[in-house]
């Protein structure tokens, strides 16, 4: 088997959806016994002795739930589609079944871009 680059590699993941990519790094964690867990930023209470500050976790998993398809439903379903890669079929019971979740357990960056697609095909989205 040839060596593919890290282009080539990298080009190969700019063609998946979220959910295969998901499905991926799953197994490469299984394959390999690694975790692929993103550096989480340090915070530092300055200034405090004896406690009563308490370091506050930022939420780094959320979930995008479609509460409303609005009068666009057709280009709903088609941005569910693109984002879930979910069939015709399924999309359309997941967009008349709201609300319900589109993606869960995702990072920052792809529910805010998942909400702006979907808000921007005229859904009334939700990010938990």
């Amino acid at each position: 088997m040839a060596k593919l680059s890290q282009e080539d590699l990298l080009a190969q993941f700019e063609e998946m959806t979220l959910i295969e990519l998901s499905e991926f790094v799953k197994a490469f964690e299984d394959k390999f016994d690694v975790t692929a867990a993103a550096a989480a930023p340090v915070v530092v209470a300055g200034g405090v002795a004896g406690g009563g500050a308490e370091a506050v976790e930022e939420k780094d998993e959320f979930d995008v739930i479609l509460t409303g398809a609005g009068d666009k439903k057709i280009q709903v379903i088609k941005v569910v589609r693109e984002l879930t890669s979910l069939g015709l079929k399924e999309a359309k019971d997941l967009v008349d079944g709201t609300p319900k979740p589109v993606l869960e357990k995702v990072n920052k960056e792809a529910a805010d871009k998942a909400k702006e697609a979907l808000e921007g095909a005229g859904a009334a989205v939700e990010v938990k």
